[in-house]
């Protein structure tokens, strides 16, 4: 006789309802961990923000707990190996899933313009692997909570941008006759701006005399056209004027 078979027994496996709690709460301290270091990060204008750190650090601890738990029905009750799995090391598969997905997620991340793009979508494929794992090993109680975590965190953090997160990235060159003169005005334009300087870059072209500067800036809002116009009403010096900008 078929011993009957539950979907309580499906989901719960051979782990206790105790030990899913215990290892669920374990993801959301993981997620706490992660937004802390998150907006230390944020404040400091650093790409990876909140939601990044969020995901790395609750994958990180959900292939943790793979590694650690999930391979218990492998063993029988008297200790022995399950039969057809002697010898076998089936930790090695999901080691090589960690590494491995590292690359696709890599290719996803791209730098153009000083902007730093696709840090969270790569955290978000390496954490998609872990989950598959844990669901693959039979830890699906722990597996679909952590999925569900991530999903609600994404829609969350993407309708309510709080902090440093919510600051946007405005890479801006100009093309200047009269250097000197120009660095005062855009110097007092940014304080009127409310904008930090991430990063500053000025050539000057023997040719014809021109300038050319390169600015990184963050601020609550982006630098737009209107603005970026009146500024330029306002110097005649300004010869070309760009910018592109981005949320992070």
């Amino acid at each position: 006789m078929f011993e009957e078979f539950t979907i309580r027994d499906m989901l719960l496996g051979n782990l206790t309802f105790t030990q899913n709690l215990d290892f669920c709460v374990r993801l959301l301290l993981a997620c706490v961990c992660g937004a802390a270091i998150g907006v230390e990060r944020s404040r400091h204008f650093k790409e990876a923000g909140v939601r990044t750190h969020i995901i790395v650090c609750m994958g990180a601890a959900l292939a943790m707990i793979v590694s650690k738990y999930s391979f218990v029905d492998l063993t029988l009750a008297d200790g022995s190996a399950f039969p057809g799995t002697n010898g076998a090391d089936p930790a090695r598969v999901a080691a090589q899933v960690i590494s491995g997905i590292s690359f696709l997620g890599a290719g996803v991340i791209f730098k153009r313009e000083g902007l730093v793009r696709g840090l969270t979508t790569a955290a978000g494929i390496w954490v998609t692997a872990a989950i598959g794992l844990a669901v693959g090993s039979g830890m699906l109680v722990v597996g679909l909570f952590a999925a569900l975590v991530v999903c609600i965190l994404q829609v969350l953090m993407h309708m309510f941008v709080f902090g440093p997160d919510a600051y946007a990235t405005n890479q801006l060159h100009f093309t200047v006759k009269n250097g000197y003169e120009f660095n005062h005005a855009l110097t007092k334009q940014l304080e009127e701006w409310n904008g930090t300087v991430l990063e500053s870059a000025y050539s000057r072209n023997q040719e014809d005399g021109t300038t050319d500067y390169d600015l990184t800036v963050r601020r609550r809002s982006e630098i737009t056209y209107a603005e970026m116009k009146e500024f330029i009403a306002k110097h005649e010096e300004i010869i070309s004027a760009t910018n592109n900008s981005a949320k992070k």
